[in-house]
């Protein structure tokens, strides 16, 4: 094929007049066959995997990247061919365009065929070798089924070298995330007589990589120590301020993200100076001499000039840090039990850190640590989990929660959104405004008066505490209560306390948990932690938890005053005690404060679309009804114009969130809805795909394959969102405007999965039935025929468990643990993402003439 041939499908799907992408060029590397892995954050983040071949790029868009494991088969689907300049490619593609999102250039190199690269690529069988700053060694692309003129899925597979490493070791695309753009376009290889080399490939200095960096041209030579590009030559600051982090209720969709225990304790830097150490807190005291231990630790790790952010922190038999040791190891002048984690590397040994990404900081400052004897100082180790995972573990421990960090943050002496921290429960520090005589036996303190300040500076009453208190402490706070004690009263609103309050200066900060505010400014259910003598009273605020960086949308929705979190005081129940799910205990009661609490998001899926009812009158282990229309009149819910289906009874609508609750009333379990409007109910607005799993499917094949659907729309120029089914499989959804009608949808929708099936026949059927889908996915799209309906977002299942389909970002797929993983039972530790991951559903209605055209789908007349 000749070269401007094979780049024509390139062209067409492209206007160049909006683009920045070549539109065709580029000259053959001297240094031999090039190839390039393109990072590309389109609706999902995949990998442009592209050989140089025959004057263009033969490209492979892999969802998962590459793997060093040779197990690991990685699904590399054949796209357009590109053009050489491709290869430079780097920035932003624009929205409405094909491929839109950021692309940067994740590797470079060459490659080396092993025997004939056209028969190779021809037989579906292309053996070679890589050479670049990342991929090493033998690799194998294996075509998995020929479809003649059409771009098959192939697999990528790493050959077994002295390259080749178990995923659980080392995984590439997580360690070394960042683009090699900024190194020049020469890779150091090895040839042998023009045969391939075995000797193992150095990989260069890789600009913004975590695991690389550029050598120090200093004095010490004797160190000669890595710094991180980006890096500048200066003079060690004399003062640093810690960066700080923001409270946030839930953690963040997108982004790259570390996080690391929080841990309870004494925020310190360290300024390393020679031989010269300092030992600052938050609010810039030197603490050196009551650290002597640590400051000698320290100086015994022989790291150059610098500044280190860490905590230090004691800890109980268990092993978790625990504030009110660390208080004792200071009154007691005990601090060689003192431990430093150190998690950050400002500056470094002649050079500004602060510019460069938080993930090489933290590379170099492991490299430090690492390799010490030293029980004292330790690195803060990150985590490669689900953050909510995390939560829920750090919760489990008893810890006070984790601080996430994005990885390319810079360091700024100021509270950030780039660090934020999510605790298990509302936990800050409080000045003391006063206290109470004990009662009884009790010595010391009755309880704690406790205020925070206002903008204004004015000492805002906020409760008490009275407990978490042992006998020493009662005595030992009595004793600098009354060091402090005064005639005058610090707040500036009223206590509820009675006559018998002690007064004091409000100097005294303590480091309260408590459940919760009242809307009374009053902290309930509070527990004593210690007393805080690194912050000053006159910097204690009400700390207020924000929503996470992409669920402010949702977060408004469920702060909305109209949302119903309490059932209406004259919504009357019957059988509120009746168990509708054995396994769980679950009554009917449950049920319809979830769907109160739930109302506001799932009435955005569920207005104008007519909807059909699951009904469990006996529970979910009695027989099931399926209700297209109404029986009983129920409040909330309307009927539609019988024009819309003129063969039957009236379709229902749910137009109010009672209606939500009138019909849990009436046992309705889930809520079905149609893929079209009231308003055009001849034109669907939508197009939904079922994944539906048979006997024997992986739940990690299930989430490949659903990534692996998504990707294909992508390459028909299709935007899809997708949530859990609350069953066994997944939804993917494909927002369509007005324009064609039911039989065109359906009929086009069965094209997309015919063809999926036939691309990988061993991963999907395109027909329905237990024996077609033994060990394979059905694609179920017989739920785009007028009168079909698809289970509605936010709606419970009528399964054991009371499971929840809950709209969830692409990125979110590969780290489910199931389909089933919101309840009715834990759906509130999803409230605050709400519908934040389908925030843009409303915007990206689409034509689908242009799919239709690739794959040669004619609509019927």
């Amino acid at each position: 094929m000749k070269k401007a041939d094979s780049l024509q499908e390139y062209k067409a799907k492209r206007n160049f007049a909006v683009t920045s992408e070549p539109v065709e060029g580029g000259e053959a590397s001297s240094d031999g066959l090039s190839f390039v892995v393109q990072k590309h954050w389109a609706s999902r983040l995949h990998y442009d995997f592209r050989l140089e071949l025959d004057g263009s790029m033969k490209s492979w868009a892999i969802p998962k990247g590459p793997s060093f494991d040779p197990k690991e088969k990685r699904m590399a689907v054949q796209v357009e061919d590109h053009p050489i300049s491709y290869n430079t490619f780097e920035g932003i593609i624009p929205e409405k365009q094909y491929g839109a999102g950021k692309v940067i250039i994740w590797d470079k190199g060459i490659w080396l065929p092993i025997g004939d690269a056209r028969k190779g690529f021809r037989d579906g069988n292309l053996k070679f070798e890589l050479r670049g700053h990342k991929l090493h060694g033998q690799w194998v692309l294996i075509r998995m089924q020929d479809q003649g003129d059409k771009k098959p899925s192939w697999l990528l597979v790493k050959a077994r070298d002295e390259f080749s490493r178990p995923t659980a070791q080392f995984s590439v695309v997580d360690e070394m995330p960042d683009s090699v753009s900024k190194l020049g376009n020469k890779v150091r290889h090895q040839v042998d007589n023009g045969k391939k080399s075995t000797a193992k490939a150095v990989p260069l200095t890789v600009a913004n990589s975590p695991n690389t960096s550029t050598q120090v041209n200093s004095s010490n030579a004797k160190k000669a120590h890595l710094i991180p590009n980006g890096a500048t030559m200066a003079a060690l600051p004399k003062r640093l301020s810690p960066q700080l982090a923001t409270l946030v209720t839930a953690p963040p969709s997108k982004g790259e993200w570390i996080y690391e225990i929080k841990f309870d304790g004494y925020r310190i830097v360290t300024r390393i100076d020679g031989k010269k150490i300092q030992l600052i807190t938050r609010n810039g005291h030197d603490w050196t001499t009551k650290l002597a231990t640590l400051a000698k630790a320290i100086a015994d790790l022989k790291i150059p000039s610098g500044w280190l952010d860490g905590e230090i922190v004691v800890t109980d038999k268990n092993g978790l840090s625990n504030f009110q040791l660390l208080q004792n190891a200071f009154d007691t002048s005990t601090t060689q039990e003192i431990v430093y984690y150190v998690f950050d590397l400002p500056c470094y040994n002649g050079y500004d850190l602060r510019a460069v990404p938080l993930i090489e900081r933290r590379s170099l400052l492991k490299s430090l640590i690492k390799n010490s004897s030293s029980d004292v100082v330790r690195y803060s180790e990150d985590f490669d989990a689900p953050a909510t995972d995390l939560i829920a573990a750090a919760c489990r421990l008893g810890l006070e929660g984790v601080i996430g960090k994005r990885h390319d943050a810079a360091y700024v002496s100021r509270r950030t959104r780039d660090w934020i921290k999510l605790k298990c429960t509302q936990r800050q520090e409080f000045v003391i405004g006063g206290f109470t005589d004990p009662k009884g036996a009790r010595q010391g303190i009755g309880s704690l008066l406790l205020g925070v300040n206002d903008e204004d500076g004015n000492l805002l009453y906020a409760g008490n505490v009275g407990t978490g208190f042992n006998e020493k402490v009662l005595v030992d706070l009595r004793k600098k209560l009354n060091a402090v004690s005064s005639t005058r009263n610090p707040f500036s609103s009223e206590t509820d306390m009675g006559k018998n309050t002690h007064w004091v200066k409000p100097l005294l900060v303590a480091e309260v948990s408590f459940g919760e505010w009242t809307s009374a400014g009053r902290i309930r259910h509070a527990v004593f932690h210690g007393l805080r003598t690194d912050k000053s009273a006159n910097a204690i605020i009400r700390e207020k938890a924000t929503s996470s960086l992409e669920s402010e949308n949702a977060a408004a929705q469920l702060a909305n005053p109209e949302r119903p979190t309490t059932l209406p005081s004259d919504f009357k129940i019957s059988h509120g005690e009746r168990v509708i799910d054995q396994s769980t205990g679950l009554t009917k009661h449950d049920l319809i404060r979830f769907y109160a609490l739930v109302a506001p998001l799932m009435m955005p899926h569920l207005k104008g679309r007519p909807v059909s009812l699951v009904r469990a009158p006996d529970g979910i282990d009695g027989q099931l009804f399926f209700q297209k229309h109404m029986e009983t009149r129920l409040e909330g819910i309307n009927l539609l114009n019988p024009s819309l289906d003129p063969e039957h009874a009236p379709l229902m609508e749910v137009s109010k969130p009672l209606g939500l609750l009138s019909a849990a009333q009436m046992n309705v379990i889930e809520f079905h809805t149609w893929n079209a409007v009231k308003t055009a109910i001849g034109k669907p607005d939508r197009m939904t795909f079922d994944l539906d799993p048979g006997e024997g499917v992986a739940w990690e094949i299930m989430q490949e394959s659903t990534l692996l659907v998504g990707y294909f729309l992508d390459q028909l120029g299709l935007r899809s969102f997708v949530k859990t089914s609350g069953g066994k499989g997944m939804h993917v959804v494909v927002p369509l405007k007005k324009r064609y009608d039911w039989n065109t949808v359906k009929d086009f929708s069965h094209v997309i999965v015919t063809h999926m099936a036939a691309t990988l026949p061993s991963r999907f059927v395109a027909k329905s039935g237990p024996k077609n889908r033994i060990g394979k996915i059905f694609i179920d799209y017989l739920r785009n025929g007028f009168g079909a309906t698809t289970v509605a977002a936010w709606s419970v299942r009528a399964r054991p468990g009371l499971s929840v389909s809950v709209p969830i970002t692409w990125e979110e797929v590969e780290q489910l643990h199931s389909s089933r993983q919101w309840t009715v039972a834990n759906i509130h530790t999803r409230l605050d993402r709400g519908n934040a991951p389908w925030d843009d559903y409303d915007n990206a209605a689409q034509n689908i003439t242009r799919a239709m055209k690739l794959l040669d789908f004619t609509p019927p007349k």
